[in-house]
């Protein structure tokens, strides 16, 4: 694979994340003037959960908090970082060098939390998101070095 494919790919996989939490904001704005305790509840029994259960009981009791104003911000939250994902796949994309910079950074701004959950609550899923993680961060280090061995030569 060649450099500027890998790139386009990592510059997918971004625009991927930021349309999946533009829709999600979008499914918070649904949510506004609803009763979102009830419509959890609901959720809860459809998937035949047990509510007194640790990861249910947490979603109700979460749920019951929302009212309007937190469904506003986290709908907000989900479009700003919506729009720094979109930013970031625009640069990968059109292979800017400022978009690998960004990508590279954006991406080590998590390492420390996955490093810290994966001492703290060892799972598979936490190791393969920090190696997935890792990689994309090497990836764009090594790229943006290219670049600029490129520029001296």
């Amino acid at each position: 694979m060649r450099l500027s494919q890998g790139i386009r790919t990592v510059a997918a996989i971004e625009a991927s994340k930021g349309l999946v939490v533009l829709l999600t904001g979008f499914g918070l704005f649904a949510l506004l003037h609803r009763d979102v305790q009830q419509l959890a509840e609901s959720l809860v029994r459809h998937a035949h959960l047990n509510p007194a259960s640790h990861t249910p009981r947490v979603f109700l009791e979460f749920a019951g908090k929302l009212d309007n104003t937190h469904l506003m911000q986290l709908a907000a939250a989900a479009l700003a970082y919506s729009a720094v994902r979109m930013i970031e796949a625009y640069g990968l994309w059109y292979q800017r060098t400022w978009g690998e910079g960004f990508a590279a950074a954006s991406g080590a701004v998590y390492l420390p939390f996955e490093f810290r959950e994966l001492f703290h609550q060892p799972s598979l899923l936490s190791a393969c998101l920090l190696a997935v993680n890792l990689g994309v961060v090497g990836f764009m280090i090594y790229s943006l070095r290219r670049r600029r061995a490129a520029r001296t030569i």
